[in-house]
Protein backbone atom coordinates (compact mmCIF):
# COMPACT_ATOMS: atom_id res chain seq x y z
CA UNK A 1 0.00 0.00 0.00
CA UNK A 2 1.32 3.41 -0.57
CA UNK A 3 2.72 5.64 1.70
CA UNK A 4 0.73 9.09 1.34
CA UNK A 5 0.75 12.65 2.26
CA UNK A 6 -2.70 13.94 3.61
CA UNK A 7 -3.94 17.34 3.67
CA UNK A 8 -7.01 18.12 5.45
CA UNK A 9 -8.40 21.52 5.79
CA UNK A 10 -10.98 21.47 7.99
CA UNK A 11 -12.41 24.96 7.04
CA UNK A 12 -12.95 23.68 3.45
CA UNK A 13 -14.89 20.33 4.65
CA UNK A 14 -18.24 21.55 2.43
CA UNK A 15 -18.90 23.34 -0.28
CA UNK A 16 -20.26 26.58 -0.10
CA UNK A 17 -22.95 28.54 -2.17
CA UNK A 18 -20.96 31.03 -3.63
CA UNK A 19 -18.08 28.58 -4.79
CA UNK A 20 -15.84 30.18 -2.55
CA UNK A 21 -14.11 26.64 -1.54
CA UNK A 22 -14.55 25.36 -4.63
CA UNK A 23 -12.06 28.07 -6.16
CA UNK A 24 -9.83 27.98 -2.88
CA UNK A 25 -9.32 23.97 -3.62
CA UNK A 26 -8.03 24.64 -7.50
CA UNK A 27 -5.97 26.86 -6.29
CA UNK A 28 -4.54 24.62 -3.43
CA UNK A 29 -4.45 21.88 -6.02
CA UNK A 30 -2.27 24.32 -8.62
CA UNK A 31 0.17 25.06 -5.64
CA UNK A 32 0.31 21.63 -4.67
CA UNK A 33 0.74 20.52 -8.32
CA UNK A 34 4.40 22.16 -8.41
CA UNK A 35 5.21 19.67 -5.37
CA UNK A 36 3.63 16.56 -6.89
CA UNK A 37 1.84 16.02 -9.95
CA UNK A 38 0.05 13.55 -8.66
CA UNK A 39 -2.32 14.94 -6.17
CA UNK A 40 -5.76 13.79 -6.00
CA UNK A 41 -8.80 15.56 -4.77
CA UNK A 42 -10.55 12.89 -2.34
CA UNK A 43 -13.21 15.29 -0.83
CA UNK A 44 -13.75 18.69 0.25
CA UNK A 45 -10.71 19.63 2.19
CA UNK A 46 -9.01 16.81 1.46
CA UNK A 47 -6.16 15.66 -0.65
CA UNK A 48 -3.77 13.44 -0.57
CA UNK A 49 -0.60 12.80 -2.60
CA UNK A 50 2.34 9.99 -2.61
CA UNK A 51 5.59 10.85 -0.79
CA UNK A 52 8.19 8.78 -1.83
CA UNK A 53 8.53 10.83 -5.33
CA UNK A 54 8.93 14.10 -3.44
CA UNK A 55 10.84 13.01 -0.39
CA UNK A 56 13.31 11.88 -2.67
CA UNK A 57 13.70 15.10 -5.12
CA UNK A 58 13.29 17.44 -2.19
CA UNK A 59 15.66 15.84 0.51
CA UNK A 60 13.47 13.96 3.31
CA UNK A 61 9.71 14.12 4.31
CA UNK A 62 10.14 17.37 6.63
CA UNK A 63 11.22 19.19 3.24
CA UNK A 64 7.80 18.16 1.30
CA UNK A 65 5.57 18.70 4.48
CA UNK A 66 6.90 22.07 5.24
CA UNK A 67 6.51 23.06 1.35
CA UNK A 68 3.20 21.85 1.33
CA UNK A 69 1.46 23.42 4.40
CA UNK A 70 2.95 26.78 2.69
CA UNK A 71 1.24 26.27 -0.27
CA UNK A 72 -1.82 25.92 1.54
CA UNK A 73 -1.57 29.03 3.50
CA UNK A 74 -0.38 30.83 0.22
CA UNK A 75 -3.64 29.76 -1.95
CA UNK A 76 -6.07 29.19 0.67
CA UNK A 77 -5.19 31.25 3.32
CA UNK A 78 -6.26 28.79 5.97
CA UNK A 79 -3.85 26.37 7.67
CA UNK A 80 -3.90 22.50 7.02
CA UNK A 81 -3.00 19.50 9.62
CA UNK A 82 -0.82 17.16 7.43
CA UNK A 83 -0.55 13.45 8.17
CA UNK A 84 1.48 10.86 6.74
CA UNK A 85 0.78 6.72 6.45
CA UNK A 86 -0.28 4.02 4.34
CA UNK A 87 -3.41 4.45 2.24
CA UNK A 88 -6.11 6.87 2.07
CA UNK A 89 -8.39 6.07 5.10
CA UNK A 90 -4.92 5.74 7.29
CA UNK A 91 -3.36 8.78 5.90
CA UNK A 92 -6.33 10.84 6.68
CA UNK A 93 -6.99 9.79 10.00
CA UNK A 94 -3.17 10.83 10.82
CA UNK A 95 -3.78 13.86 9.38
CA UNK A 96 -7.06 15.11 11.60
CA UNK A 97 -4.40 14.21 14.75
CA UNK A 98 -1.45 16.00 12.15
CA UNK A 99 0.99 13.00 13.03
CA UNK A 100 3.70 11.69 10.40
CA UNK A 101 3.29 7.92 10.93
CA UNK A 102 6.72 6.79 10.87
CA UNK A 103 7.39 3.92 7.92
CA UNK A 104 6.32 0.63 8.97
CA UNK A 105 4.17 1.52 11.42
CA UNK A 106 1.12 2.08 9.84
CA UNK A 107 -0.57 -1.03 10.79
CA UNK A 108 -0.19 -0.44 14.31
CA UNK A 109 -1.29 2.67 14.15
CA UNK A 110 -4.33 2.15 12.26
CA UNK A 111 -5.19 -0.94 14.48
CA UNK A 112 -4.77 1.64 17.72
CA UNK A 113 -7.53 4.18 16.44
CA UNK A 114 -10.98 4.22 17.72
CA UNK A 115 -13.70 2.11 15.89
CA UNK A 116 -15.48 5.45 15.53
CA UNK A 117 -13.01 6.58 12.71
CA UNK A 118 -14.34 3.60 10.68
CA UNK A 119 -17.01 6.28 10.14
CA UNK A 120 -19.71 3.92 10.41
CA UNK A 121 -22.08 4.70 13.66
CA UNK A 122 -24.20 2.02 14.15
CA UNK A 123 -21.79 -0.66 13.63
CA UNK A 124 -19.36 1.53 16.08
CA UNK A 125 -22.25 1.62 18.58
CA UNK A 126 -22.50 -2.51 17.79
CA UNK A 127 -18.64 -2.71 18.75
CA UNK A 128 -18.56 -1.11 21.80
CA UNK A 129 -21.32 -3.21 22.91
CA UNK A 130 -19.21 -6.35 22.58
CA UNK A 131 -16.37 -4.89 24.30
CA UNK A 132 -14.56 -4.01 20.76
CA UNK A 133 -13.06 -0.45 21.40
CA UNK A 134 -10.40 -0.24 18.55
CA UNK A 135 -9.99 -0.80 15.12
CA UNK A 136 -7.44 -3.68 15.51
CA UNK A 137 -10.22 -5.39 17.90
CA UNK A 138 -12.31 -4.89 14.73
CA UNK A 139 -10.02 -6.13 12.36
CA UNK A 140 -9.50 -9.51 14.76
CA UNK A 141 -12.77 -11.20 14.22
CA UNK A 142 -13.77 -13.65 12.19
CA UNK A 143 -14.71 -12.19 8.92
CA UNK A 144 -17.60 -14.99 8.86
CA UNK A 145 -18.98 -13.72 12.15
CA UNK A 146 -18.95 -10.33 11.06
CA UNK A 147 -21.06 -11.17 8.24
CA UNK A 148 -23.91 -13.48 10.68
CA UNK A 149 -23.63 -9.91 13.30
CA UNK A 150 -23.66 -7.14 10.42
CA UNK A 151 -24.33 -6.15 6.95
CA UNK A 152 -23.00 -7.15 4.52
CA UNK A 153 -21.09 -3.47 4.20
CA UNK A 154 -18.73 -4.30 7.35
CA UNK A 155 -16.90 -7.50 5.67
CA UNK A 156 -15.66 -3.97 3.41
CA UNK A 157 -14.73 -2.08 5.65
CA UNK A 158 -13.18 -4.84 7.87
CA UNK A 159 -11.15 -5.17 5.08
CA UNK A 160 -10.14 -1.84 5.38
CA UNK A 161 -8.97 -2.23 9.01
CA UNK A 162 -7.29 -5.42 8.30
CA UNK A 163 -5.34 -2.50 5.98
CA UNK A 164 -6.82 -4.89 2.93
CA UNK A 165 -8.36 -1.87 0.87
CA UNK A 166 -6.91 1.54 1.11
CA UNK A 167 -10.06 3.90 2.06
CA UNK A 168 -13.92 3.19 3.27
CA UNK A 169 -16.57 3.26 0.79
CA UNK A 170 -17.88 6.89 0.81
CA UNK A 171 -14.88 8.33 1.88
CA UNK A 172 -14.33 9.74 -1.73
CA UNK A 173 -16.85 12.22 -3.00
CA UNK A 174 -17.15 10.99 -6.06
CA UNK A 175 -18.62 13.97 -7.59
CA UNK A 176 -16.00 16.73 -6.55
CA UNK A 177 -14.05 16.14 -9.87
CA UNK A 178 -17.12 17.08 -11.61
CA UNK A 179 -17.76 20.13 -9.72
CA UNK A 180 -13.78 21.39 -9.61
CA UNK A 181 -13.95 21.08 -13.21
CA UNK A 182 -17.21 22.80 -14.02
CA UNK A 183 -15.71 25.65 -11.92
CA UNK A 184 -12.67 25.77 -13.51
CA UNK A 185 -14.23 26.05 -17.00
CA UNK A 186 -13.16 22.93 -18.10
CA UNK A 187 -15.35 20.89 -20.75
CA UNK A 188 -13.50 17.44 -21.22
CA UNK A 189 -14.88 14.36 -22.41
CA UNK A 190 -12.83 11.11 -21.91
CA UNK A 191 -13.01 9.09 -24.55
CA UNK A 192 -12.94 5.49 -23.50
CA UNK A 193 -12.95 1.82 -24.22
CA UNK A 194 -15.33 -0.12 -23.43
CA UNK A 195 -16.86 0.78 -19.93
CA UNK A 196 -14.85 -0.75 -16.71
CA UNK A 197 -18.49 -1.25 -15.71
CA UNK A 198 -20.48 -2.18 -18.85
CA UNK A 199 -21.20 1.28 -20.26
CA UNK A 200 -19.96 4.94 -20.45
CA UNK A 201 -21.45 6.44 -17.53
CA UNK A 202 -19.64 9.07 -15.34
CA UNK A 203 -18.10 6.24 -13.82
CA UNK A 204 -16.49 5.04 -16.01
CA UNK A 205 -15.10 8.08 -17.61
CA UNK A 206 -13.88 8.68 -13.87
CA UNK A 207 -12.51 5.51 -13.73
CA UNK A 208 -10.43 5.61 -16.85
CA UNK A 209 -9.07 9.26 -16.12
CA UNK A 210 -7.64 7.67 -12.92
CA UNK A 211 -6.06 4.59 -14.93
CA UNK A 212 -4.92 7.03 -17.71
CA UNK A 213 -2.86 8.44 -14.74
CA UNK A 214 -1.52 5.37 -13.08
CA UNK A 215 0.05 4.29 -16.19
CA UNK A 216 1.62 7.70 -16.75
CA UNK A 217 3.45 6.74 -13.25
CA UNK A 218 3.63 2.59 -14.04
CA UNK A 219 4.13 2.38 -17.57
CA UNK A 220 1.89 0.67 -20.43
CA UNK A 221 2.27 -2.45 -18.84
CA UNK A 222 0.88 -0.92 -15.30
CA UNK A 223 -3.02 -1.00 -15.68
CA UNK A 224 -4.41 -3.84 -17.46
CA UNK A 225 -8.04 -5.31 -17.74
CA UNK A 226 -9.14 -8.70 -18.00
CA UNK A 227 -10.39 -10.01 -21.81
CA UNK A 228 -11.90 -14.02 -21.22
CA UNK A 229 -11.72 -16.95 -23.92
CA UNK A 230 -12.34 -20.17 -24.14
CA UNK A 231 -10.37 -22.66 -21.86
CA UNK A 232 -10.95 -25.35 -19.02
CA UNK A 233 -9.08 -23.06 -15.81
CA UNK A 234 -9.46 -19.61 -14.70
CA UNK A 235 -5.95 -19.31 -15.65
CA UNK A 236 -6.41 -19.93 -19.40
CA UNK A 237 -10.07 -18.47 -19.88
CA UNK A 238 -8.74 -15.06 -18.97
CA UNK A 239 -6.00 -13.16 -20.27
CA UNK A 240 -4.93 -9.17 -19.06
CA UNK A 241 -3.91 -6.57 -21.94
CA UNK A 242 -2.89 -3.51 -21.47
CA UNK A 243 -5.51 -1.04 -20.64
CA UNK A 244 -6.89 1.45 -23.61
CA UNK A 245 -5.44 -1.46 -25.99
CA UNK A 246 -6.82 -1.06 -29.32
CA UNK A 247 -7.96 -4.81 -29.94
CA UNK A 248 -9.19 -7.33 -27.23
CA UNK A 249 -6.86 -10.76 -26.89
CA UNK A 250 -8.89 -12.86 -26.85
CA UNK A 251 -12.90 -13.74 -27.56
CA UNK A 252 -15.28 -15.55 -25.26
CA UNK A 253 -15.50 -18.76 -27.52
CA UNK A 254 -18.32 -21.17 -26.82
CA UNK A 255 -18.12 -24.98 -25.77
CA UNK A 256 -17.64 -27.42 -25.41
CA UNK A 257 -14.79 -27.47 -23.12
CA UNK A 258 -14.69 -30.82 -21.38
CA UNK A 259 -13.81 -30.78 -17.91
CA UNK A 260 -14.36 -26.72 -17.51
CA UNK A 261 -14.61 -25.91 -13.87
CA UNK A 262 -18.06 -24.75 -12.85
CA UNK A 263 -18.69 -21.10 -11.94
CA UNK A 264 -18.46 -19.83 -9.31
CA UNK A 265 -14.75 -18.77 -10.72
CA UNK A 266 -12.06 -17.82 -8.05
CA UNK A 267 -11.53 -14.35 -7.04
CA UNK A 268 -7.83 -14.67 -7.05
CA UNK A 269 -5.35 -16.94 -8.71
CA UNK A 270 -1.85 -17.75 -8.76
CA UNK A 271 0.71 -17.42 -12.07
CA UNK A 272 2.65 -20.10 -10.10
CA UNK A 273 1.27 -22.44 -8.07
CA UNK A 274 1.76 -22.92 -4.33
CA UNK A 275 2.73 -26.73 -3.21
CA UNK A 276 0.68 -28.50 -1.33
CA UNK A 277 -0.37 -32.04 0.40
CA UNK A 278 -3.68 -33.29 0.96
CA UNK A 279 -4.17 -36.21 3.32
CA UNK A 280 -7.28 -38.78 4.26
CA UNK A 281 -8.84 -39.80 7.96
CA UNK A 282 -5.88 -41.86 8.57
CA UNK A 283 -3.17 -39.23 7.12
CA UNK A 284 -2.51 -40.96 3.91
CA UNK A 285 -2.35 -39.26 0.67
CA UNK A 286 -5.24 -38.28 -1.50
CA UNK A 287 -4.95 -39.44 -4.84
CA UNK A 288 -7.34 -38.99 -7.90
CA UNK A 289 -7.34 -42.96 -9.25
CA UNK A 290 -7.66 -43.75 -13.43
CA UNK A 291 -11.64 -43.61 -13.23
CA UNK A 292 -11.17 -39.88 -11.71
CA UNK A 293 -12.38 -40.74 -8.85
CA UNK A 294 -10.63 -39.33 -4.79
CA UNK A 295 -8.39 -42.52 -3.29
CA UNK A 296 -10.04 -41.37 -0.02
CA UNK A 297 -11.92 -38.42 1.35
CA UNK A 298 -9.68 -35.66 2.08
CA UNK A 299 -9.69 -34.36 5.38
CA UNK A 300 -6.30 -32.04 5.92
CA UNK A 301 -4.53 -29.53 3.75
CA UNK A 302 -0.77 -29.35 4.30
CA UNK A 303 1.07 -26.02 3.60
CA UNK A 304 4.95 -25.34 3.26
CA UNK A 305 6.50 -25.39 6.74
CA UNK A 306 3.89 -28.18 8.38
CA UNK A 307 0.36 -25.23 8.39
CA UNK A 308 -2.70 -27.02 7.86
CA UNK A 309 -5.94 -26.85 7.69
CA UNK A 310 -9.03 -28.55 8.32
CA UNK A 311 -11.17 -29.82 5.28
CA UNK A 312 -15.04 -29.71 5.77
CA UNK A 313 -16.37 -29.78 2.43
CA UNK A 314 -15.00 -30.60 -0.78
CA UNK A 315 -16.43 -30.72 -4.64
CA UNK A 316 -14.98 -32.63 -7.46
CA UNK A 317 -12.40 -34.08 -9.23
CA UNK A 318 -12.84 -32.23 -12.33
CA UNK A 319 -10.52 -34.19 -14.67
CA UNK A 320 -8.90 -32.98 -17.98
CA UNK A 321 -7.14 -34.77 -20.21
CA UNK A 322 -5.65 -32.22 -23.06
CA UNK A 323 -3.82 -33.17 -26.61
CA UNK A 324 -3.04 -36.98 -26.18
CA UNK A 325 -2.61 -36.87 -29.66
CA UNK A 326 0.52 -34.65 -29.13
CA UNK A 327 1.71 -34.73 -25.19
CA UNK A 328 -0.70 -36.49 -23.18
CA UNK A 329 -1.41 -34.09 -19.94
CA UNK A 330 -3.85 -35.69 -17.38
CA UNK A 331 -5.26 -33.35 -14.09
CA UNK A 332 -7.68 -33.07 -11.90
CA UNK A 333 -9.23 -30.02 -10.11
CA UNK A 334 -10.93 -30.18 -6.52
CA UNK A 335 -12.74 -27.33 -4.73
CA UNK A 336 -12.21 -27.51 -1.10
CA UNK A 337 -13.89 -25.39 2.53
CA UNK A 338 -11.54 -25.12 5.29
CA UNK A 339 -12.49 -24.91 9.38
CA UNK A 340 -11.75 -21.20 8.83
CA UNK A 341 -14.26 -20.79 6.32
CA UNK A 342 -11.57 -20.63 3.22
CA UNK A 343 -12.61 -21.67 -0.20
CA UNK A 344 -9.44 -23.37 -1.79
CA UNK A 345 -8.87 -24.27 -5.83
CA UNK A 346 -6.49 -26.92 -5.83
CA UNK A 347 -5.10 -28.77 -9.17
CA UNK A 348 -2.92 -32.55 -9.08
CA UNK A 349 -0.87 -33.37 -11.65
CA UNK A 350 2.15 -35.72 -11.70
CA UNK A 351 0.91 -36.86 -8.63
CA UNK A 352 1.06 -33.24 -6.62
CA UNK A 353 -1.09 -31.07 -5.44
CA UNK A 354 -0.94 -27.32 -5.89
CA UNK A 355 -3.24 -24.50 -5.06
CA UNK A 356 -3.99 -22.40 -7.73
CA UNK A 357 -6.95 -20.32 -6.85
CA UNK A 358 -8.37 -18.66 -3.59
CA UNK A 359 -12.40 -18.01 -3.52
CA UNK A 360 -13.66 -14.56 -1.73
Amino acid sequence: MERLLAVWVADMATETDDGAHARDLLALLDEITVVCPFVDPVRWGLVTLPMRGPSRFFGGEEAVLAMVADAVRRSTGHSARLGVADGVFTAFAAARRGVVVPPGQSEAFRRSLPVAALERRELATVCRRLGLHTVGAFADLPPARVAERFTRDALHVQRVARGEESELRGQRDLRLPTRLRAVRGDDVVTAVQGGFFGDHLDADRRAAAAARLVRQRLGPEGVTTASLHGGRTPQERATLQPFDANAPVGTLEEGPWPGQLPAPAPSTTFAHPVSVRMTGPRGEPVRVDARGLLSASPTTLIFERSASRDITWHAGPWVSVERWWVARRRRAHVQVVTDRDEAFLLCVERGGWWLTGVYD
